[in-house]
């Protein structure tokens, strides 16, 4: 349980302080990683908010968002709380966390941006992501979804 509430730790602490080029290595190497509202969650609907299968897709959104995408320069400071673990079997759990997620932008204006929860399943010997979902409380987001959540 320490261990998976300090691998959810390093990784929001490493999109918090901008260290965007580490987010691909918190995933296996075939890693998913998703983005989706509750309600299409709730309703089994297929379409995600973000969609990445693997590193390689993780590491040319890291690129995309430094050299291609234009947006307003901001930041972020995640909240997680409230880890439950369940075995899966032998080399994985699932876990479910909640989130918060403020937004500052360069002005300084703070907002709160998301919330919902995270659903993982974990490789235990790696300590990585297998598959992360975010699940958004709302499905109304106010800007482009630039920063991974």
């Amino acid at each position: 349980m320490r261990e998976i509430e300090a691998l959810h730790a390093r990784y929001a602490h490493a999109l918090d302080d901008d260290r965007l080029e580490e987010w691909p290595n918190f995933f296996t190497e075939r890693g998913i990683y998703r983005i989706a509202t509750a309600e299409n969650e709730a309703r089994s609907l297929p379409l995600p908010v973000v969609y990445c299968e693997g590193r390689a897709m993780l590491r040319d959104r890291v690129q995309s968002l430094r050299h291609a995408n234009i947006y307003e320069p901001q930041r972020y400071r995640h909240i997680v709380s409230s880890v439950l673990v369940e075995k899966v079997d032998e080399e994985r759990v699932k876990s479910i966390a909640n989130f918060l997620v403020v937004r500052i932008m360069e002005n300084g204006e703070t907002m709160l941006f998301a919330t919902g929860r995270y659903v993982d399943r974990i490789l235990l010997k790696e300590m990585l992501y297998e598959e992360r979902v975010v699940i958004c409380d709302s499905r109304r987001f106010d800007t482009l979804l630039a920063i991974p959540l």
